[in-house]
């Protein structure tokens, strides 16, 4: 994928209720800052400037967030009542989400479940940051699952590394990244989680693949194509393959 730009937003779903999109990475959702003109609010409103509703703040409703640096799927409402049925599934735990990462080292088993409780962090310098239970400055932690899935073990650049399919079964800010950091696995690129030392890759590895979200009489299913493929990124070179996405894919429906 190249460099996000105003014009090149890539629709993955639309009906008359609601728009999924392929959400570019290093793109905010929106933005206070005068100076943040490139966001997904400035590329929904310039490819569909009479769908935005006066009525938001942001002239769209955003149904889920993703992290600046994650790219891939995400699910906008055109109206209040699609906004509400989204929401509802949303607090109803009916959504499917499935994130793809290539995540540092060889991870060992083919399958985990990941249950560290995830707090607020206060130390000083850090409070940008989440992390787990039982570590200095942690606040508040609830509890967190998520599950990994091992497709393919390879190398980034030379370095070993893991491709793997996470599902976050809860919802908590930055979840799959802390998670993967705290097995000793931080995702490629995440700058925040591996100690300010990971920052030479062009990205953070972590894609929303699969978004699922029966909403109310609408089903919106999408796969947000797999930015982790030698094509697309030739530093990444698979070795072997443990699980096939779309089998693991399948799986999960």
């Amino acid at each position: 994928m190249e460099p996000g730009t105003i014009d090149n937003l890539c629709i993955l779903y639309q009906s008359p209720d609601f728009i999924v999109v392929n959400k570019h990475w290093d793109i905010r959702i929106d933005s206070k800052m005068w100076y943040e003109t490139l966001t997904l609010q400035s590329q929904l409103k310039y490819r569909f400037p009479e769908l935005a509703d006066p009525d938001t703040y942001y002239g769209f409703r955003f149904c889920h967030q993703l992290d600046f640096s994650t790219s891939g799927a995400l699910c906008v409402a055109l109206n209040k009542a699609a906004a509400g049925s989204a929401y509802k599934c949303f607090k109803d735990r009916l959504v499917t989400k499935a994130y793809l990462a290539l995540v540092r080292g060889h991870v060992s088993q083919s399958r985990m479940t990941i249950r560290y409780a995830i707090g607020k962090n206060t130390t000083e310098g850090m409070t940008h940051m989440m992390c787990i239970d039982g570590t200095e400055g942690c606040e508040n932690p609830k509890p967190c699952q998520s599950e990994l899935i091992v497709l393919e073990h390879g190398s980034y650049s030379g370095d070993p590394v893991t491709k793997v399919l996470l599902q976050p079964l809860t919802g908590r800010t930055h979840q799959l990244r802390v998670h993967c950091s705290a097995i000793g696995h931080p995702v490629v690129g995440d700058f925040t989680y591996s100690h300010k030392k990971d920052s030479s890759p062009y990205r953070m590895m972590l894609h929303a693949y699969y978004l699922r979200i029966p909403a109310g009489k609408e089903l919106i299913e999408v796969c947000a194509p797999d930015p982790f493929v030698t094509a697309m990124d030739s530093n990444w070179v698979p070795h072997q393959v443990v699980h096939r996405l779309d089998e693991t894919i399948q799986e999960l429906k």
